[in-house]
């Protein structure tokens, strides 16, 4: 499920798609997709506008279930064949969006046992260039209760940068 212009200002990079995501073709193609939008205050027009937005994700395709019914994890080999080669392809974007763990830990280089929580918790030592999020899933709603300043904080930031980057009639400083 890639998106890719080389001359999109934004850069998403995620982890891998569901299955319904891997179903229709579409990155973020369902409720985390939501979620995301709402968080960078973009509406679905915008957000898959090729001339505002590349989508590169950490595995290309649905990486199956675990025993316990939970999607599994980006395989590897994947980001070490592809995430360079797209990188040099396209210009350095001017915002990207590291949306997960393992995003996260494959283009800040940080080690395996680096936690999204901290992580996201120092946005500020990487922005206004790089923006780590967690995953916009359902699953992390418990997340986001526990860490408020994440939508205080670090979301405001977000949607300016974008503004700035993108025109105020494009991104919404305070989404619905």
């Amino acid at each position: 499920m890639i998106r890719m212009s080389a001359a999109s200002p934004v850069l998403i990079i995620g982890q891998a798609p569901g299955a319904r995501v891997h179903a229709s073709g579409l990155p973020f193609d369902d409720p985390s997709g939501d979620r995301l939008r709402g968080w960078m205050g973009l509406d679905r027009d915008a957000f898959y506008d090729l001339r505002l937005i590349s989508i590169l994700p950490m595995a290309f395709c649905f990486p199956g279930y675990d025993a316990k019914g939970a999607d599994l994890p980006p395989p590897p080999a994947c980001a070490k064949t592809w995430q360079q080669r797209v990188m040099t392809a396209i210009r350095p974007p001017e915002i990207t969006l590291l949306v997960g763990g393992y995003a996260q830990r494959h283009h800040l280089g940080l080690g395996r046992t680096a936690r999204v929580t901290e992580t996201v918790r120092y946005w500020r030592h990487h922005a206004p260039r790089v923006f780590p999020l967690p995953h916009p899933s359902w699953r992390n709603t418990a997340w986001l209760k526990r860490n408020p300043w994440f939508e205080a904080e670090l979301l405001p930031a977000l949607r300016t940068r974008l503004r700035e980057l993108l025109g105020p009639d494009i991104v919404k400083v305070d989404p619905e």
